[in-house]
């Protein structure tokens, strides 16, 4: 079956409106204000308790007690309508068993038991397979006629944040949520066709990364379920570092679950809980939720927008000319579509979009930020604005701060693309030499390639980098990439580049050393692979054969970053975690029931044991849970 036809789609009818339009009471004081009109973006969560105030469930409950179930509107000001505003520019595996050595990082005690796999294995992947994957990319529209077609162009702009599987549900204007969702990239998921079942003003799409498999189909979102009080469809970013334990709780009390993804927890939070209205199930599921969550809900009429207090993950609002709303995962999707980047959705915001208008709450009172450092580093788009700050200017910034605390002779600067190319502009005008595409990259490899019966060494790294003899021979070169994770790609493009003639190749990495793996959205391998984990800076110079090599520095990283430093998250480089993790927590995701090749047995880190501190009550529930065997799930 080709990607192109492994699609389902699906039409949902919605019985009973999960809202009436009726007024509340006059005597009730008003629960939000209307959302003001925002100006272009200055990073907003340097002082988060000046982002929204600190109600919680019971504090907004209260204001509804008074209310029959779900017959009135969930606010109390009538907001101005959408306005428009001015346009403005804005898993072939080739794991190796690493030596029992000590680990740098603190939570060392990952499970890993895995095969090793004989050195002449060379996947196809290789030039990819040495990097973190963020997990997947969200979009939401709301208020624009051609919705669906827009919310694919949308994810289209977001398919380096996922390329294994995409989805798009709209909400039509009869209370039906259709969905289309199918395994590959956007543009084989979708055609004309398939965008035409897709009616309605209001949608959500989703693109998603994991390992190949027809049968990852079932977990490809958004996901769409049905409850007492209507339907709603679903898409999230991030990781749940508590999904272990919250599903063992809810699969005791009865429920099913149909796939092995985190964001099933959340649809079944929703479902049980007795909160009226139904954003105030949001609220409620939220606040037992842990870990990194951006995730955008669709009703029949409302599109609900939600972010985790600690803002792992990022989550952006804009407006089109038309008044539409749309919400994604990075800014470069809002250029496509035309949509004016207005904010950030806050660390622990809730954004209500209906009729009304934008309104906005807080889920729970929340400490201190910590956005993804490796947005800026790898993830995101030069082109995007994260967390605030332009994505190009940060790389640009690494760069130089590389050339001037490790400056080498040299003739030609180069970097390993794409990642590495605005870090390694940075560095060659910082130190004054000429920067060159010294390798380039084939956007056209798949995923499966036939090698000839003679084996090509290197095989997986030459199918997507090519070197430049003309700009490498007898040049003195520094090589600029963004992180070096196992360091076999490393090692491999070390070769590549001397083969093709280069006198010297001195590696200059644009991150400090990853040390720890990391809970909270992001394929990151288990501690013990991770080459900077077991090696010294000298001795992965001498495994990748580089003439020299350096890091930028975690200080220097956090003196850049100046006043929002404490904003990020650095867990990855330091083994710190905001959030402990507690049980054993999904590493990639939901990749166990995506067709995996070869035996689950043989592939590391699929579990990660989390932090062994808690309280009496918490270390019970983790000891009651056994997911050995269910759904041949093997704690690896």
């Amino acid at each position: 079956m080709s990607a192109a036809a492994a699609t389902t789609t699906t039409t949902v009818s919605s019985a009973t409106h999960l809202f009436a339009d009726k007024t509340p009471p006059s005597s009730l004081k008003p629960l939000f204000k209307p959302q003001p009109k925002t100006t272009p973006f200055s990073l907003t969560h340097k002082n988060p308790s000046k982002i929204c105030s600190k109600n919680s469930l019971s504090d907004v409950n209260s204001s509804f007690q008074s209310y029959p179930d779900d017959k009135v509107s969930i606010f109390d000001h009538k907001d101005s309508t959408l306005k428009p505003l001015t346009k403005t520019t804005s898993f072939a595996v080739t794991h190796k068993t690493p030596a029992k050595i000590s680990s740098k990082n603190p939570l060392s005690d990952v499970i890993s038991s895995f095969e090793s796999y004989p050195d002449d294995k060379d996947s196809i992947f290789d030039a990819d397979d040495d990097k973190p994957r963020e997990e997947c990319g969200v979009v939401g529209i709301y208020g624009d006629p051609e919705a669906s077609r827009l919310c694919y162009l949308a994810l289209h702009a977001l398919q380096h944040r996922g390329q294994e599987g995409a989805g798009i549900v709209t909400a039509t204007a009869d209370g039906v949520l259709k969905s289309v969702t199918g395994v590959g990239l956007v543009s084989e998921v979708f055609n004309q066709s398939k965008l035409d079942q897709l009616p309605g003003d209001n949608a959500i799409g989703h693109v998603r990364y994991s390992t190949a498999g027809q049968s990852m189909l079932k977990n490809v979102q958004p996901f769409v379920a049905g409850y007492r009080f209507g339907r709603v469809g679903v898409a999230h970013n991030g990781n749940l570092v508590n999904y272990q334990t919250l599903r063992a709780e809810l699969e005791e009390n009865g429920s099913i679950f149909g796939t092995s993804s985190d964001t099933e927890v959340v649809l079944h939070l929703i479902a049980i809980s007795k909160q009226r209205p139904f954003f105030l199930r949001i609220v409620e599921a939220c606040e037992k939720l842990k870990g990194a969550y951006s995730m955008v809900f669709l009703t029949e009429d409302k599109l609900v927008a939600v972010r985790d207090p600690f803002g792992f993950r990022p989550l952006v609002m804009g407006r089109r000319s038309n008044g539409a709303i749309v919400f994604a995962s990075e800014t470069c999707a809002l250029d496509l579509i035309e949509a004016t980047y207005e904010r950030e959705v806050n660390p622990g915001e809730l954004l209500i979009v209906d009729k009304e208008g934008v309104r906005s709450i807080c889920l729970m009172p929340h400490p201190e930020p910590k956005s993804c450092i490796f947005e800026h580093i790898y993830f995101s788009l030069p082109n995007s604005v994260v967390f605030g700050k332009s994505v190009y200017e940060s790389r640009r910034q690494f760069g130089e701060i590389l050339a001037s605390e490790s400056p080498v002779e040299c003739d030609v600067v180069i970097a390993v693309p794409d990642s590495g190319v605005v870090a390694a502009i940075g560095y060659a005008n910082k130190a004054g030499v000429p920067f060159q595409q010294g390798l380039i990259r084939s956007h056209y490899v798949g995923r499966t390639f036939i090698e000839p019966s003679q084996r090509i060494r290197d095989f997986g790294v030459k199918l997507k980098l090519s070197p430049v003899r003309a700009v490498l021979e007898g040049k003195r070169v520094v090589v600029v990439d963004d992180s070096i994770v196992r360091g076999t790609t490393s090692s491999k493009i070390v070769r590549l580049l001397k083969e093709a003639g280069a006198k010297e190749v001195h590696m200059r990495i644009a991150s400090p050393p990853i040390i720890a793996s990391c809970y909270y959205g992001v394929d990151t391998p288990s501690s013990e692979e991770l080459i900077s984990n077991r090696m010294s800076v000298e001795e992965i110079r001498e495994f990748i054969g580089c003439d020299s090599l350096a890091f930028l520095q975690i200080d220097s990283l956090k003196k850049m970053l100046a006043g929002d430093s404490p904003n990020f998250c650095y867990a990855c480089f330091s083994g710190n975690y905001p959030v402990l993790p507690s049980g054993m927590v999904k590493r990639v995701g939901d990749f166990v029931d995506d067709g995996l090749n070869g035996s689950i047995d043989s592939i590391d880190g699929g579990w990660l044991q989390g932090s062994k501190e808690g309280s009496k009550e918490e270390k019970e529930k983790d000891l009651d849970v056994n997911y050995e065997e269910e759904d041949g799930k093997v704690a690896v």
